[in-house]
């Protein structure tokens, strides 16, 4: 069982009463996985919300060929399963690990039946929803519109945050872009190339530094 205070901390709970954060903590179970585990995948029938307590995953779809595209990278505080939650349906995407995590899994039959009595927490997890579809589509979006140096840039550029007036991206491999720009390795690899010899990014360890706009065309 975990406690009510860890999932206080989640937003979905964040507006809770003590009472029925009590009651939700005492059927969640807990759960670690190992980083690059794999929590869910893509067609399964499992129907349960996991919510991130700690470390990052994340989202991605796959053909039948093998190739992945990585559609969103989730950490903690987010959740996900709840598509299948509410309708029952195969699972739409897979989740991987990028580090270790520890989650909190809601079966779909208690869930529900808590959702009816609670529409408060139905409001907020449709609010959670309504923003991830947002992402979805802005994603689509870049994917249809944008050439692969648009897309790279744009990854770089979103994933950034001001360290000490630097904007550093977290630890990303050329794999990872290619899997989240729908390109291949080598392609990104190429362009990552030329955008450090025109002093657009540096490195530090596996952390792309961006030193100026990226323009967003080659």
């Amino acid at each position: 069982m975990m406690s009510p205070e860890a999932l206080r901390t989640i937003p979905l709970f964040a507006n809770v009463d003590d009472h029925d954060l009590a009651q939700i903590a005492a059927f969640a179970t807990l759960h670690t996985y190992s980083k690059n585990s794999i929590i869910i995948t893509e067609g399964d029938t499992s129907s349960s919300l996991y919510v991130i307590l700690s470390g990052e995953a994340k989202v991605f779809v796959s053909d039948a060929d093998g190739r992945t595209n990585v559609i969103n990278r989730l950490g903690a505080g987010d959740y996900f399963g709840e598509l299948s939650l509410i309708d029952g349906e195969p699972r739409s995407a897979s989740i991987e690990t990028l580090t270790k995590c520890q989650l909190s899994m809601f079966s779909r039959q208690y869930f529900v039946t808590y959702l009816e009595a609670n529409p408060r927490v139905a409001i907020r997890l449709l609010e959670g929803m309504v923003q991830r579809l947002r992402r979805t589509t802005r994603h689509a979006k870049d994917l249809a519109l944008m050439d692969v140096f648009g897309r790279i840039a744009n990854v770089l550029l979103k994933s950034a945050i001001d360290e000490g007036g630097r904007l550093m991206t977290p630890p990303l491999t050329q794999q990872d872009i290619a899997d989240q720009v729908g390109s291949s390795r080598e392609m990104v690899s190429r362009i990552l190339k030329d955008l450090r010899a025109g002093d657009y990014i540096s490195m530090d360890g596996k952390r792309f530094i961006i030193n100026k706009t990226i323009p967003q065309h080659w």
